[in-house]
């Protein structure tokens, strides 16, 4: 069917989203916030699950017929054509650490293609929105990524290398040796700083649906790109292996060098 376009009543309600979830975790923030191991040994805290039970009952009230998939309930199936992406904190270790680089992550996709994506930082009040066709907004107003001339003096991140796999590690470090700096940690931080203009790049790999979905809105109306690492746009298919780029220009080197796996 056709798209429908995104309307203010929808970014209303993500910004509804983000504001019910933030409230949910921030008296869990440096405090008891009962940590647990998944099967995956994968953190999560009464925090993730608060936060992403108050999104859902919004979504539930307010679009019975759109899905929901999110990071620590079933998926919700629906009707419209529209499924909501939750991720009620992206970067659990960073928040269990105390550290408030952490987000929540809100996606709308449109037959599994995002559409609407915020990033938002519930303890220093940070929040990035984007909608296709739309400039990116970062608390209210317009967000730029910026020019990179040349790998050399790029500034990388990633969250982690311990996340990658030995082929991926050894791509990923071609790129770490032709850039100027690579950070790491940060999770969905990091792609909030590159649409606003203050890191080019983040490459990472095992990503989930809920953990890029919100991104690639945020990142491509700043006037950067995201795209797998053979270059493709993400999508709800996507294999979890992700480039964001401040700088479009900087895309296909990226790709050259990840291409180089190693045996």
């Amino acid at each position: 069917g056709r798209a429908m376009p995104v309307s203010q009543a929808d970014i209303d309600l993500a910004g509804r989203l983000a504001d019910a979830a933030g409230a949910a975790i921030r008296p869990y923030f440096r405090a008891e916030h009962g940590l647990e191991s998944k099967d995956d040994d994968s953190p999560v805290t009464l925090a993730d699950k608060a936060a992403e039970a108050a999104m859902r009952r919004l979504i539930i009230a307010e679009r019975p017929m759109d899905a929901i998939v999110g990071e620590e309930e079933e998926d919700r199936e629906g009707s419209s054509g529209r499924t909501w992406v939750l991720d009620p904190i992206d970067g659990t270790r960073s928040f269990i650490a105390g550290r408030p680089i952490f987000g929540t992550l809100i996606a709308l996709l449109e037959d599994g293609w995002p559409v609407l994506g915020i990033i938002d930082q519930p303890i220093i009040k940070e929040r990035w929105l984007g909608v296709t066709g739309r400039e990116t907004l970062f608390n209210g107003k317009p967000a730029h990524a910026r020019t990179c001339r040349e790998l050399s003096k790029a500034l990388l991140a990633t969250t982690s290398p311990a996340l990658f796999t030995d082929g991926q590690l050894h791509a990923f470090e071609h790129v770490d040796a032709a850039v100027m700096s690579t950070v790491l940690g940060g999770d969905c931080y990091n792609y909030g700083l590159v649409a606003s203009g203050h890191l080019d790049l983040v490459i990472e790999a095992g990503l989930k649906l809920h953990d890029f979905a919100a991104l690639v809105p945020v990142v491509e109306g700043a006037g950067g790109r995201m795209c797998d690492w053979q270059g493709d746009p993400l999508h709800a298919g996507s294999d979890g292996e992700v480039i964001a780029a401040g700088d479009p220009a900087r895309i296909e080197e990226l790709i050259e060098a990840l291409a180089c796996r190693g045996h």
